[in-house]
């Protein structure tokens, strides 16, 4: 089944960019609007815990916070591994 969108245009557009990174979205929590998982469940990983984010519902500045999620995904220390060992395959 298909997740329900964000409200904001920005933040849906950072969720949408972490599912074709393969991290999941789950909608629904106490205060946030949902939560995005690291598809590695890496124990390296860089905050000590699984990488694991909340996606505000109202965020005071949607594109900030769509910039944070994107960030991420992007710095996840696993994925960045993944891809460097792809890289090193390649040469």
């Amino acid at each position: 089944m298909a997740r329900s969108s964000h409200p904001k245009k920005e933040v849906e557009e950072a969720l949408r960019y972490a599912e074709e990174q393969s991290w999941r979205v789950e909608v629904g929590g106490s205060h946030a609007w949902g939560r995005m998982y690291c598809p590695y469940n890496d124990d390296e990983c860089r905050c000590g815990e699984f990488c694991i984010i909340s996606v505000w519902s109202t965020p005071k500045n949607p594109g900030n916070h769509a910039r944070v999620l994107r960030r991420v995904v992007d710095n996840c220390t696993a994925h960045r591994g993944q891809g460097q060992s792809d890289d090193d395959a390649k040469e």
